[in-house]
């Protein structure tokens, strides 16, 4: 699938040091997609980082655009506080 990046994400891929293929590694295969109000939608997966510590990257979509469009994205180290158990 396709996806564009608004302006927002762009910057904020930069500014947190986000390398782009990890981005478009979770928004093409993300461990969990959830709905999100105003026809958004969040992939995230859990990713190490080179110390090895484990941090879940969030991408939030607007899924109801063509093509979606990443809103912006980010990591997190509180992953409990935002996985949903199947």
């Amino acid at each position: 699938m396709r996806f564009r990046l608004s302006q927002h994400a762009e910057w904020e891929l930069v500014r947190r040091q986000i390398p782009r293929n990890l981005l478009e590694a979770v928004l093409e295969k993300s461990e969990q997609r959830l709905p999100e109000a105003g026809g958004k939608e969040i992939y995230q997966s859990r990713v190490a980082s080179r110390g090895g510590k484990m941090y879940l990257l969030r991408v939030i979509v607007s899924a109801d655009k063509v093509p979606p469009v990443v809103v912006t994205v980010y990591r997190t180290s509180k992953i409990e506080k935002y996985w949903r158990p199947e």
